[in-house]
């Protein structure tokens, strides 16, 4: 169900890179003569990265207050709303606007899901149930540029193919957001709160749900101390000395990394159409790369517990910095999309093992905040990346824009190598301590 309502939260996110050919036809232009200019590509997408901004930092929070599943039930219909409103509008100016409201809600849910679901699964199998939400989630990329390759290109009923584009994910999600109020809350956010009989309740039940389906009694649980009702946190307290240094780590990481995903997956149709690809093969290669997404983390739960966290983080990164570079020199069509697939699958190995990394990091009781902290630099950087990525587009051309996505990658991998604690089989009250 976590994954289900996270499936329309990427279709949101991805459908820029895959509607960006068909924005460009009247109402947003590739480039633009100033850095900041509101006509180009670029202002879309860092219109979304601004909202995601907000999303994640302010309405993130939320999540430690008043709980894991209201959050993230409110958000997916937030985002459906601003979605289908954005589809209705005509000018560059409106389309921003509403493309900044949808990004608000999804980087409320970003925030949420990764508490709720390092809270919900066991020490030993944390990397592999974001491998596998993550499979799921991602399954949307390439199924919104299959629609996009159909939709884009033509306009039903008289009606601009990017708009159905928009709506056909909107749709789905109002179904989603019906099924998941069945979500429980998360037990170890009751327990913080001194819920204990509803966390009790809930861990019975489940429990109950696992006899009945293994037919075998559940061990005994290891002995715990008992949970410690604490004081709601403030911002403040990521940078006193306990978490100083892993707050310090996570916001560089997260300001890099962005740059370097999405910089390559939010501009994968307009990258392919720079290197003289039209509009129409340029959006069936980025099907056929999209594909790649699912398959990414699919492939990660083979090792996700077996290699330290830490290290996937930077195998993944180093690899991204070397397919990127090769990929900006290549002409021949074959090898661009080979290429491409092979810089799909690491960066999603990337994302679900960031994300499970940064939510063990923390304790139950900010952790939602702390992840909304740092994960919101991400969404500056993206933000500008959007406008320094079309810079670099115009005047470097696609060799350009890969290596401002190697050099970020590089310093990844020296924050995350050097700095980086290790979280595997641990239990989140031993990594956060």
């Amino acid at each position: 169900m976590v994954a289900l309502g996270a499936w329309f939260e990427i279709y949101d996110v991805f459908f820029t890179a895959y509607i960006g050919p068909g924005l460009r036809s009247g109402i947003f232009t590739t480039s633009t003569v100033n850095f900041f200019g509101f006509t180009g590509l670029g202002a879309f997408v860092a219109a979304m990265f601004a909202g995601l901004f907000v999303g994640t930092l302010v309405f993130g929070q939320l999540a430690d207050r008043f709980g894991r599943r209201a959050v993230f039930t409110g958000a997916l219909l937030w985002y459906t709303a601003a979605a289908v409103l954005l589809a209705c509008q005509h000018t560059a100016e409106w389309i921003i606007f509403f493309r900044f409201l949808t990004g608000i809600g999804a980087g409320a849910e970003i925030v949420t899901i990764d508490s709720y679901t390092t809270e919900l699964v066991p020490a030993n199998s944390r990397g592999r149930s974001f491998a596998f939400l993550q499979a799921i989630q991602f399954s949307a990329v390439p199924t919104v540029a299959l629609v996009a390759w159909y939709f884009v290109p033509t306009a039903p009923l008289g009606i601009d193919g990017w708009r159905w584009v928009v709506w056909i994910g909107c749709a789905g999600a109002v179904a989603v957001w019906f099924i998941r109020l069945g979500l429980p809350e998360s037990p170890r956010w009751l327990a913080q709160r001194g819920r204990i009989a509803e966390a009790d309740a809930i861990v019975s039940r489940l429990e109950r749900e696992i006899v009945a389906r293994t037919g075998s009694l559940l061990p005994e649980p290891e002995p715990q101390p008992p949970v410690v009702q604490e004081a709601e946190v403030s911002f403040a307290e990521l940078w006193r000395s306990r978490y100083r240094g892993r707050t310090i780590m996570m916001l560089v990481f997260n300001f890099f990394q962005s740059i370097g995903y999405y910089g390559f997956a939010s501009w994968v149709p307009t990258l392919l159409i720079a290197k003289g690809i039209n509009v129409t093969h340029s959006l069936l290669y980025s099907f056929v790369i999209a594909i790649a997404n699912p398959i990414g983390p699919l492939l990660s739960m083979t090792f996700a517990e077996r290699i330290e966290r830490k290290w996937i983080v930077v195998g993944s990164a180093t690899s991204m910095a070397i397919i990127g570079l090769i990929f900006s020199r290549q002409e021949d069509a074959a090898l661009i999309v080979a290429l491409g697939v092979a810089m799909a699958l690491a960066s999603n190995c990337l994302t679900f093992s960031y994300r499970a990394y940064q939510a063990e990091l923390f304790p139950t009781r900010m952790r939602s905040r702390a992840i909304g902290a740092v994960y919101s630099i991400s969404r500056i950087s993206a933000m500008f990346s959007g406008f320094l990525i079309a810079f670099c587009l115009r005047d470097f051309g696609v060799t350009g824009v890969f290596a401002l996505i190697a050099g970020s990658m590089a310093i990844v991998v020296a924050t995350i190598g050097i700095f980086g604690p290790r979280t595997n089989g641990l239990k989140l009250e031993t990594v956060s301590a």
